[in-house]
C-alpha cells in the first residue's frame, strides 16, 4: 500500500510562512487528485485544499483561501502546500491524502502528518 509522509512543518509567529511537503512512496499523484487536511486538538479533521490529478485545479477551504497554494510535482510523487500570513488558529496536525475519483473522498492510509504551531 502506498505511504504518504508529511514533513515541513514547525513553530512560526504570527505572519509567518511554512511550506509543508507531502511525499508518496508510489507513482500515484499522477492518477489521483491529493488534498491537504488538518486537525486542531479537540477538533475534527478539515479539508484545506485540493489539486487535481493532473495539477491543474485548485481549491481551498474558505479559512486559507487567498493565504495558501497548493502544488504538486508528480513526476516526483510529491505535493506542496505553500502556508503565508500564518495565523494563530492554522495551529493544527497538517495530513495529505490522495482523493477518490468519483467521491473526492480521501482513501489513502493516513500519515503521522505533520505539527504547524503559530504562536508568538
Amino acid at each position: 500500500q502506498v505511504q504518504l509522509v508529511e514533513s515541513g512543518g514547525g513553530l512560526v509567529q504570527p505572519g509567518g510562512s511554512l511550506k509543508l511537503s507531502c511525499a508518496a512512496s508510489g507513482s500515484i499523484f499522477g492518477i489521483y487528485a491529493v488534498g491537504w487536511y488538518r486537525q486542531a486538538p479537540g477538533k475534527q479533521r478539515e479539508l484545506v485544499a485540493t489539486i487535481s490529478a493532473g495539477g491543474s485545479r485548485t481549491t481551498y477551504g474558505d479559512a486559507v483561501k487567498g493565504r495558501f497554494t497548493v502544488s504538486k510535482d508528480n513526476a516526483k510523487n510529491t505535493a506542496t502546500l505553500q502556508m503565508s500570513s500564518l495565523k494563530p488558529e492554522d495551529t493544527a496536525v497538517y495530513y495529505c491524502n490522495t482523493l477518490d475519483m468519483v467521491t473526492s473522498d480521501p482513501f489513502g492510509s493516513w500519515g503521522r502528518g505533520t505539527q504547524v504551531t503559530v504562536s508568538s
